[in-house]
């Protein structure tokens, strides 16, 4: 990767960290279905009334919506609303990558391999670690917050299977659609049980909040991300998003005071280890040709 594309890259994972401190600010000013539904709508309008159509099949946009819309981004504001905080949240997140195997080969047939199951496994004691370290903090962090957020995750993995079967040509045109068809559930949920009230806040902290989340986050960061994978193999870039969640808990450490402790840090080393673990090619042996047998 060029010097000025891995720049990029970096950036962008930076982009994706802070997002959650921005996330834990919004969610001062309002309430987590609400802060989801604006972040999606502001996301989708005005760009899908000039984006085009999705140029792909609408089950596939819908599936993506529900699962990478309205579930992922439904249960992680309940979740950082019931107590979960950022930083933490950041490295749950990344279990996204487990489901997303697993889903893969419950759903679309893919085989996991020695490898994968062996990263998967110890993917999964890092978030073992994480589930000792909040029921060792239980008066700080409720169990069921981080229930939500594993959720989250999981919401995450169907979502990333709905857009691989999807395939889509242009994944920024498709994420404006994603964020079209999220709105409104998410919305019509957050009128129901947050109330119209939770629309009437505008402070400049929250609407920068929903801003930075809609524009910078979720459009500008998918089509960074999108121009990479255009220019690279996935197997180059995809690893750089595991330096998300060091942007993550570095920037709630320094912007919210958010603790690391020991067990944050080894659930950590677990979790990224296994996901490399698992992402690696297997390196490939060179059979040197066959002498000629002498004359």
């Amino acid at each position: 990767m060029r010097p000025r594309h891995l720049a990029l890259a970096v950036a962008l994972a930076a982009v994706w960290g802070f997002n959650f401190v921005v996330m834990q600010t919004g969610l001062k000013h309002y309430p987590p279905l609400t802060y989801a539904a604006l972040r999606f709508l502001l996301a989708a309008f005005p760009a899908v009334l000039v984006a085009g159509g999705p140029r792909v099949p609408w089950r596939w946009v819908l599936a993506t919506g529900a699962s990478l819309g309205v579930a992922q981004y439904g249960l992680l504001l309940l979740g950082m609303r019931a107590g979960m905080p950022a930083g933490l949240t950041s490295l749950v997140l990344q279990v996204q990558a487990v489901f997303t195997a697993l889903f893969a080969t419950t759903l679309l047939g893919e085989r996991l391999g020695r490898r994968r199951i062996i990263g998967t496994a110890v993917a999964f004691g890092g978030l073992g670690l994480i589930a000792a370290d909040v029921t060792a903090r239980s008066g700080a962090i409720p169990f069921g917050a981080f229930l939500l957020c594993v959720g989250a995750a999981a919401g995450w993995g169907l979502g990333n299977v709905a857009t691989r079967r999807a395939a889509p040509p242009d994944s920024l045109r498709f994420m404006v659609w994603v964020s079209a068809v999220s709105a409104p559930p998410l919305l019509a949920l957050a009128l129901v049980t947050e109330g119209p009230s939770s629309l009437g806040s505008f402070t400049a902290e929250g609407v920068g909040a929903v801003l930075y989340t809609a524009f910078l986050s979720t459009l500008g960061g998918f089509a960074v991300w999108g121009w990479l994978l255009a220019r690279y193999d996935a197997s180059v870039v995809a690893p750089y998003s595991l330096l998300v969640p060091v942007f993550g808990i570095t920037s709630a450490a320094l912007f919210t005071g958010e603790p690391i402790s020991l067990l944050t840090v080894a659930a950590g080393a677990l979790i990224l280890a296994g996901l490399l673990f698992a992402n690696a090619r297997p390196r490939t042996v060179l059979t040197p040709p066959p002498v000629p047998a002498s004359r």
